[in-house]
């Protein structure tokens, strides 16, 4: 066989352990489709739109911690890549974009469908690289892949159009040296930090994603300081089974025991997290940070000592140098405020909240406020689906819904586009998740607005024979814009969905497709999608008045809502 460009990456990326590559085939893409045809291991999926594309790679290399992979053809193609890509990136997932170019001798010559790569991919890329001589192989590959995997973020490699089918005059194997550091600060820090540590009387953690790995140490140092856990949503998998120290996320999805935990502590440990929102840390507390990368350690709230260091390895180091803490009453009042928020959730959930006092469910379909509560959607997902079950989410309320019903028991996994905050990013990350492990399921909490966005890739479903379960909470709007507009005193507007019935959509698509309307029939309809072989989607009509009050409501938000009610009754 012929040692062109596009066989050296081919035959990379299968010694990578890549099992598929997510994109639409274009024509500078014809050399590299060809030779993933002709691959024993490596699959195309063609998506039907680039955009899916990137959020499906992006989604195997969280869940795998390895190289996602995903292509666009020149111009366009590769300008629909963007929003997934800018999401890995966010979320400092380690992919590869493959994207075409316009024939060598026509770059820079404003050629038809012309894009400069280099230039688009600025921002969004750790590294990006335009392969101009077959000479440059696997050198350049080399690289670029070595820039995702180490750095954990987006390289773009760019392939003229007519490089594919070159030759290289080098015949050598490729070689990725991609072992990661790990490291931990020097002794005196971490003495400092004890000390802090030791002298407090209410420590409470802020747990992130950047602690996945270290879960046995961040339990110690929960026990050794009798300190409440708060989790980011991120942290949500990982730490919330099983662990008698947690209380729930902060934030607007979070809680009112989260909210308290950080506000009466008198010093907060951070570890591997970078929650972004400012105005949900405590004032006038110590504060000790532990993260991998040092620009992050401070950059949200001040902080006395920070630790630059794997999560893990900083702790094995700190933990022998942690008192006992002699008293539980931090931890035990937060933990007593979680179990009663948690049963009241638990209350909100039962389908028959939303009964009249005769007993009658209210119809929806008779009612322009669809009844089911969204919460009791999200509850019966929870009961029903596997332990193992890979859940993704839309931007949004049914990211509060998930967040706030849905325990990540078990080995359940989670992602969703929680850094940049992307609509339709649900559906098209479960098809990746479901082609990374086939024989988990996979559950997609799918926003109306969200879902209808790439709608398309519904297709890709189908086409693949993918068994993923898509649950739609379809309250005809915009739910999480709504209710921030009236937080702020604005009456709705532009939020509400013309939408269709997307079970028949579904079903119009070949793919089963169920529609509930009534409280009454949810619970059934959710365990019979579970039940049913292949792709499913549960069109659930749920309450578009439905409100996610936040841990900490403020009185202005509260004014805001009577206000913008008033408006819109008016």
């Amino acid at each position: 066989m012929a040692r062109t460009v596009a066989h050296v990456i081919v035959n990379a990326l299968e010694e990578l352990g890549v099992q598929h590559v997510f994109g639409v085939v274009g024509d500078a893409l014809n050399p590299l489709t060809e030779a993933i045809r002709t691959s024993a291991t490596l699959s195309w999926v063609g998506c039907r739109h680039e955009e899916a594309a990137a959020f499906a790679a992006g989604a195997q290399a969280q869940l795998s911690g390895t190289l996602g992979v995903c292509m666009g053809t020149v111009g366009p193609g590769s300008v629909h890549l963007l929003n997934g890509l800018y999401d890995a990136a966010k979320t400092r997932a380690p992919v590869l974009a493959i994207c075409g170019q316009v024939p060598l001798a026509e770059i820079g010559s404003d050629y038809f469908q012309e894009v400069d790569n280099d230039l688009l991919f600025r921002d969004v890329a750790v590294h990006r690289a335009t392969v101009t001589s077959p000479d440059q192989m696997p050198r350049m590959l080399e690289s670029t892949v070595r820039a995702a995997v180490t750095q954990g973020g987006v390289a773009v490699l760019t392939v003229p159009g007519d490089l594919g089918d070159r030759e290289l005059s080098e015949d050598r194997p490729v070689r990725f040296a991609l072992d990661r550091a790990v490291t931990r600060p020097d002794d005196p820090a971490l003495t400092r930090a004890a000390a802090l540590l030791n002298a407090a009387s209410r420590v409470t953690l802020l747990v992130g994603a950047g602690a996945r790995d270290a879960r046995t140490e961040v339990m110690r140092t929960a026990e050794q300081l009798a300190a409440p856990m708060v989790l980011t949503l991120k942290a949500k998998e990982g730490f919330e089974d099983h662990n008698p120290f947690q209380v729930g996320q902060t934030g607007l999805i979070g809680n009112p025991a989260a909210a308290h935990a950080l506000d009466s502590g008198d010093t907060l440990l951070m570890l591997g997290t970078d929650f972004p929102y400012r105005e949900w840390y405590p004032q006038d507390t110590r504060t000790v940070q532990i993260d991998s990368r040092e620009d992050h350690l401070g950059r949200r709230t001040p902080v006395d000592i920070g630790l630059a260091g794997d999560v893990g390895a900083t702790l094995r180091a700190l933990l022998p140098l942690l008192d006992q803490a002699p008293d539980r009453t931090h931890l035990d009042d937060a933990r007593e405020k979680f179990v009663r928020w948690q049963e009241g959730q638990q209350r909100l959930a039962d389908p028959a909240h939303e009964q009249h006092p005769g007993g009658r469910a209210r119809a929806a379909l008779d009612n322009p406020h669809h009844m089911i509560r969204p919460e009791a959607l999200a509850a019966a997902v929870d009961t029903h689906a596997a332990d193992d079950a890979v859940f993704t989410s839309d931007t949004g309320m049914a990211t509060v819904w998930l967040s706030r019903l849905v325990t990540m028991r078990g080995t359940r996994r989670l992602i969703g586009s929680y850094n940049l905050g992307s609509m339709a990013n649900a559906m098209p990350q479960a098809i990746g998740a479901q082609l990374w492990s086939p024989d988990r399921q996979t559950v997609a909490f799918c926003g109306d607005g969200g879902l209808s966005m790439l709608l398309g890739d519904l297709m890709t479903i189908k086409t693949y024979g993918l068994p993923v379960k898509l649950v739609v909470f379809d309250n005809h709007r915009l739910g999480m814009v709504k209710l921030e507009q009236e937080q702020a005193g604005l009456p709705e507007f532009g939020t509400e969905l013309d939408n269709p019935d997307f079970a028949a959509v579904a079903r119009a698509l070949g793919i089963d497709g169920i529609r509930v309307s009534d409280p009454a029939d949810l619970d059934d309809a959710v365990r019979r999608a579970f039940a049913t072989p292949g792709p499913v989607l549960l069109d659930v009509l749920t309450n578009p008045g439905e409100v996610a009050v936040p841990g900490r409501p403020t009185l202005a938000q509260g004014w805001g809502f009577a206000v913008a009610k008033i408006k819109e009754m008016l």
